[in-house]
């Protein structure tokens, strides 16, 4: 699969994309990433974390309880 760095967002500035979403939760999600399954959706360079917005949208999909109608 071919990287799309264009879709790599700060935790801030995902936060400011998704409006049900907190710092602090989000957080919360990339501290557990290694048991909560969003591990794949997370770039880490140095000190700085990113998160694929299209990865962490599967992630968050992933969850639903039931399967969305289209």
């Amino acid at each position: 699969m071919k990287a799309s760095y264009e879709d790599l967002r700060t935790v801030k500035q995902l936060v400011n994309e998704t409006p049900f979403l907190t710092e602090q939760k989000l957080r919360w999600y990339i501290f557990n990433a290694e048991t909560n399954g969003l591990l794949f959706a997370i770039v880490k360079i140095s000190n700085r974390v990113y998160i694929d917005r299209v990865a962490f949208a599967d992630w968050v999909e992933s969850h639903r309880m039931a399967p969305a109608n289209d």
